[in-house]
């Protein structure tokens, strides 16, 4: 791996953090200010195409039409994701989220087994895994029945966002079966194509009628929270499939956990929006850490498979002539 991949893949990780970090912020405000949460997708959907089209018309390509037709599978994950984002983040504290959303790993791991090029399991990981859910059942349990609310948005979520990253993975990584369209073409269908999802999901809920009261109990800082959520989500949009082409599935779900710690710091005690006891304070880190881990051995796994391979064309007898 040349010193160049890895700045990438540090750049990109590092950048998808950052907008990470942002986005749940910014969303847990801004959806406090405007409560309707479909129009809030749509509406930082809608700013990141008109983005797409401005700054980056030149830097779109799109391969052929079978290839928009098989990344438009991955459309209804990530619009799932986006939209219960915002919803769990409506019931739910923000770390109840961030300690669920750790777990993510042992569902993706199961489903990448399936994929062309699956990677073994390792007793590390394993032992990992077992700490996660070692430190969810116990900030489970440290959690009054009132602060649970929003607890199956939180697991939708989760599903989301694994369906998401397994088939961006799987569209993306250049080791499994990669569709022919550029960053900036990926982020416009996204949203593009996520808008007529949502709409059809404002008609059921009747979502419009909502929308001229939640504009005008908006408050100049009910806009700014709005504007900085748009603006993440542009940015969020392109480094999240930026870091995806770069890593697996399951080693970005993982390797962004210490965002995590940022997140429950700053609401436990910045915002002291939530008073965290000891007890989950510490099942919150120790669940953490078990991702940590789980992307550390993954890490030494991936790599230990890929020495592996190159020297197997050394290790092969070569054929003897008679």
């Amino acid at each position: 791996m040349s010193i160049l991949h890895v700045g990438e893949t540090a750049l990109s990780v590092g950048s998808w953090v950052v907008c990470s970090i942002g986005m749940m912020l910014f969303n847990k405000f801004a959806v406090r200010a405007f409560p309707a949460e479909c129009t809030l997708v749509a509406l930082q959907m809608a700013v990141t195409v008109v983005a797409m089209l401005l700054f980056c018309a030149r830097s779109i390509r799109i391969g052929s039409f079978m290839d928009v037709l098989r990344w438009s599978m991955v459309v209804p994950f990530f619009t799932g994701m986006l939209l219960s984002s915002i919803l769990a983040l409506k019931f739910a504290p923000m770390s109840l989220v961030v300690v669920f959303r750790t777990l993510s790993p042992l569902l993706s791991l199961m489903i990448e087994r399936m994929y062309p090029d699956p990677l073994r399991i390792s007793l590390h990981m394993v032992g990992s895994i077992a700490i996660m859910l070692v430190g969810a059942c116990m900030y489970s349990s440290a959690v009054h029945r009132s602060g649970l609310g929003g607890i199956c948005w939180v697991f939708l979520n989760i599903f989301f966002a694994v369906g998401d990253r397994l088939l961006q993975r799987l569209m993306l990584a250049k080791d499994q079966s990669p569709v022919d369209i550029s960053k900036t073409g990926i982020t416009l269908l996204n949203n593009i194509e996520g808008l007529l999802p949502l709409l059809a999901v404002m008609l059921i809920k009747n979502e419009f009628a909502d929308i001229p009261e939640a504009v005008a109990s908006l408050t100049t800082s009910g806009y700014v929270w709005v504007t900085l959520s748009c603006l993440v989500g542009i940015a969020i949009s392109y480094t999240g499939i930026w870091a995806q082409s770069m890593i697996s599935a399951t080693s970005f779900l993982v390797l962004v956990n210490a965002n995590k710690f940022v997140i429950i710091f700053i609401e436990a005690f910045c915002l002291q929006s939530k008073i965290l006891t000891p007890m989950q304070v510490v099942s919150a880190c120790v669940t953490i850490i078990g991702g940590v881990m789980y992307g550390k051995a993954r890490d030494t796994l991936e790599k230990d498979v890929r020495t592996k391979r190159e020297k197997e064309p050394l290790n092969r007898p070569r054929d003897s002539k008679v």
